[in-house]
């Protein structure tokens, strides 16, 4: 039976908030198919996330498969393996037209395999190449503030240096909108690559997952509840090329390549101003409501909102879209 274009835009509503990566980009032109250089997990669900608690299938970041999702390294002998240089642009993009549309940071992590990368399970050295953060402090930390809002792609280039050989790619997107719930989600996957005209450059500092993210980070226990606030980026800076060691995240949000629009108060004159005289208050007079934006207060994050009948009634939804196609 063949997938229908109605079936795709019934996953993707389905999948509006939920993703998975599937597609490969250099240079911001799509190369080969979907999951053609991407490692395929083995999810029922395949955009489902990966969380501490609530887990849709009892994977979490403490489990080797958290390199490069459930199941993932059983189809990476059949997943080809993509040609790229230092200073290449690449990207990994989502699957059935999916954006980002959780509040949360982005990351882009290499490990080099020993041989073949596709004999190799991420069980190696790890070292980031890419996160971002928070771009703009004027808009809603609960949406556009963060620089990975309704983007389709999580984009990042091969640093310069990066010595010749196989490597896995690991592209990951956090949604905090859980998080002050203990409810991280996590949504990643692998990217299966060659490294040609590289440089002799020595990638730090280096980490391995599991291992790397510890439930009680305070980077996956943010509340985006509450109004703006400051994000500090897990784990070290990202590699740029040359030697190693460019240390932790120092509390700055990750965004070394785009400047961040900060929020600005109304500019103040040095004169004092009068200050007008309130007028006596009337028997007439009605108290001020209360302001009180029932945004701002966080949700129960339960299996509900991202694992019970919401995502099985959706799920219901597409496979009766393909049966009707």
């Amino acid at each position: 039976m063949k997938f229908s274009a109605l079936a795709t835009v019934a996953l993707s509503q389905v999948a509006s908030a939920h993703y998975f990566f599937d597609k490969t980009f250099v240079d911001g032109v799509q190369v080969g198919q979907p999951l053609e250089y991407i490692r395929k997990n083995t999810r029922s669900i395949a955009y489902m996330p990966t969380k501490w608690i609530n887990s849709f299938d009892n994977l979490t970041p403490d489990d080797p498969d958290f390199r490069c999702n459930l199941g993932a390294f059983k189809s990476a002998k059949n997943t080809k393996v993509l040609e790229v240089k230092p200073g290449d642009k690449i990207g990994m993009g989502l699957g059935v037209q999916a954006t980002m549309r959780h509040p949360g940071p982005c990351s882009a992590h290499m490990s080099k395999a020993p041989g073949s990368v596709q004999d190799y399970e991420g069980d190696g050295e790890w070292f980031k190449i890419h996160e971002e953060g928070i771009c703009d402090k004027t808009k809603d930390i609960k949406g556009p503030a963060w620089c990975t809002w309704d983007k389709d792609r999580v984009e990042f280039t091969i640093p310069a240096g990066t010595p010749n050989g196989e490597y896995l790619i690991r592209s990951e997107h956090i949604g905090l909108h859980g998080a002050h719930d203990r409810q991280a989600e996590f949504y990643y996957g692998c990217l299966q690559v060659k490294v040609t005209g590289g440089g002799n450059g020595t990638p730090g500092p280096t980490y391995k997952f599991p291992g790397a993210y510890k439930k009680d980070d305070p980077e996956f226990n943010f509340s985006v509840w509450g109004g703006m606030k400051d994000y500090k980026m897990h784990g070290p800076h990202p590699w740029t090329g040359g030697n190693g060691g460019n240390g932790g995240n120092d509390g700055s949000d990750g965004n070394s390549t785009t400047p961040i629009k900060e929020a600005t108060s109304p500019a103040t004159s040095s004169a004092a101003s009068p200050v007008p005289v309130a007028p006596a208050a009337t028997a007439s007079a009605s108290p001020s409501p209360i302001s009180e934006d029932p945004t701002q207060l966080p949700p129960v994050h339960n299996s509900e909102n991202c694992n019970g009948e919401k995502y099985k009634r959706g799920r219901r939804a597409f496979r009766d879209t393909i049966l009707r196609a």
